[in-house]
């Protein structure tokens, strides 16, 4: 399974300065007792947050450590923990979208690209945006500290971010008919997934907060079933050259096949084009005979005319006559694609981001 990691929250522009700010402050009020062995006092929001922050307008919650920052970690991260596991992502998740941020993909669909940079940075953050640190306090070997939430504030931050991501999905996808049944506009699907999982945990916490449902927010896996309606409607030609029974050409249609892609096709946009050469080999002292097998495959986009995916290996079986040595080379050449195409792929068409 994934690693899972809580989610990287973000907020607007207009805000940034107030969250950088806020989200460490801590009021010195809060710091009760003092040195040179006077007994400390222990506030009550050690006790119960609540105490001090109305639980109609905030969502509290206290943690603790052996020193400050620890402390201030916890309490952050049960503050998260507030909202369950819908809050958080899978760590490829977050990789994905700050891949695309760092490589300036999105600027040409956002509705605000001081979002996007905002997500990419913050993707790894421990702590909510809008979350603050509202008192620390010691008794001398123990350090508590409670993190808090204004409900009002959040809820706009998280509107203002599920109205930008949903701007950036929509202008991902209003692509001319003609382009949607490509390797790019199946990127495009994938990647608006991706902006979609990053999201619905702010409609999530939305909710929990008591604000406004958010109405018509797809899921991550409504986009991610459209790719691959769009994989079963694109063509993929698979050429190989020096085959034998077509064990080799069967098992690269397998690998697309699982992907949802159909094979064949004489005017295929997308052609695997493969070859593979055979030598035989003699090894001083070994009784067996060998031979070499190597594969090279490249699948390519004929309208640029560009190599998309490259694959190629080699390898040698023995056996003490040639013509077997032969067969189980191909037999493992076989076998190898069957293990490991699919995976590939899928790899590259995950990492694929999509042309502006």
């Amino acid at each position: 399974m994934a690693k899972k990691i809580p989610v990287g929250l973000f907020s607007c522009i207009s805000i940034l300065s107030l969250f950088f700010s806020s989200c460490v402050t801590v009021s010195g009020d809060l710091r009760a007792g003092v040195t040179g062995g006077t007994a400390r006092v222990m506030p009550e929001w050690v006790r119960d947050p609540y105490t001090r922050y109305d639980r109609q307008a905030y969502i509290a919650e206290r943690g603790s450590g052996n020193s400050r920052e620890a402390a201030e970690s916890s309490a952050y991260g049960n503050l998260a923990a507030f909202f369950g596991q819908s809050v958080q992502l899978e760590q490829r998740v977050t990789e994905s979208y700050q891949e695309a941020v760092r490589g300036g993909v999105t600027a040409g669909w956002s509705v605000n690209t001081d979002v996007d940079t905002m997500v990419a940075r913050s993707a790894g953050l421990d702590n909510l945006i809008g979350a603050e640190i509202g008192g620390v306090w010691d008794n001398g070997y123990e350090y508590y500290a409670v993190a808090i939430l204004n409900k009002a504030r959040a809820t706009q931050i998280y509107s203002d971010i599920i109205k930008s991501n949903q701007g950036m999905i929509d202008n991902l996808l209003t692509i001319p008919q003609a382009e949607r049944e490509t390797l790019d506009g199946y990127a495009r699907y994938r990647f608006a997934a991706t902006v979609a999982d990053m999201t619905m945990p702010y409609v999530h916490m939305i909710s929990v907060m008591g604000g406004q449902a958010v109405q018509g927010f797809k899921r991550g896996d409504d986009y991610r079933l459209e790719a691959r309606y769009i994989t079963q409607a694109i063509p993929v030609g698979i050429s190989v050259r020096n085959d034998r029974s077509g064990r080799i050409e069967g098992a690269f249609a397998k690998a697309f096949s699982d992907l949802g892609f159909r094979s064949g096709g004489s005017n295929s946009r997308y052609v695997l084009d493969a070859n593979i050469v055979t030598s035989p080999v003699n090894l001083s002292g070994n009784q067996n005979v060998f031979t070499r097998i190597e594969l090279k495959a490249n699948l390519t986009d004929t309208m640029f005319r560009t190599v998309l995916m490259p694959y190629d290996f080699n390898s040698r079986e023995g056996h003490l006559t040639q013509s077997e040595a032969d067969n189980r080379a191909y037999a493992a050449a076989e076998r190898r694609v069957n293990e490991e195409y699919a995976k590939l792929l899928d790899a590259y068409l995950s990492g694929l981001l999509p042309r502006r």
